[in-house]
Parts: C-alpha cells; sequence; structure tokens
C-alpha cells in the first residue's frame, strides 16, 4: 500500500472513530493535533473527562494492540501536556488516554482507559 493510499485510509479511520465516539456522547475537541513532540488523534471530552484518543486502523484487534508501542504512548502523552498548555480551559478535567481500534467490515472498538502514565 504506498504512503498516500495508507494516509487516506489512516484518516478514513479518524472520521469513523470520531462518529463512533460521538454516538457515545463525546464531543470531538480536536483532530490531528501535531506537534514536534507528537501527535494525537483525536481529543474527545463528555462532562468533565478530556479524552486522548490514538486510533488504530489495522486487520486484527491483535495488531491494533501491538501497534501501540510504549514509545508512542510516550510522545501521545508528551503531545496531551502540549495540548493542555495551549488549552488551559480544559487543564481542570479528568484525563484519560483510549484507543479506538476500527477494522474492516466490524464496528469501531473503544478502550477507555487504554493505558496510563507511568
Amino acid at each position: 500500500m504506498s504512503r498516500a493510499a495508507r494516509e487516506a485510509w489512516g484518516r478514513w479511520a479518524e472520521s469513523v472513530a470520531a462518529w463512533s465516539l460521538r454516538l457515545r456522547g463525546y464531543r470531538i475537541v480536536a483532530r490531528r493535533f501535531r506537534t514536534p513532540l507528537g501527535e494525537i488523534d483525536l481529543v474527545a471530552r463528555r462532562g468533565r473527562l478530556l479524552a486522548f484518543v490514538e486510533v488504530k486502523a489495522r486487520g486484527e484487534l491483535e495488531q491494533a494492540l501491538l501497534a501501540l508501542s510504549p514509545r508512542q504512548r510516550q510522545r501521545t502523552a508528551r503531545a496531551a501536556e502540549l495540548f493542555l498548555l495551549r488549552r488551559p480551559d480544559l487543564a481542570g478535567y479528568t484525563l484519560r488516554f483510549d484507543l479506538v481500534t476500527v477494522r474492516p467490515w466490524r464496528l469501531p472498538r473503544h478502550l477507555a482507559d487504554a493505558w496510563r502514565l507511568s
């Protein structure tokens, strides 16, 4: 698969994940938040909860879970810190790191609190 095709597939998966979260009562605060330190696919809010969401589009659930490496978790956490610095209005919220897996011909799977900062 070419780079352009992978990027289009990733954008589609992020749109599906955002749609799925909206149906669960979340409001999407940011999409594709990029910094030199890392990237966050989606930032979603529900009540006083702020979820930093990593989206993985893979054929199997196990592949998606394995693709979330410790390095990527660390980069996401750093990007979350920068996001909160830019959005001080959200600083008092409860923070959580979630994973949404998107697989062909299946409903997206939302794994709330997929990992914690160590």
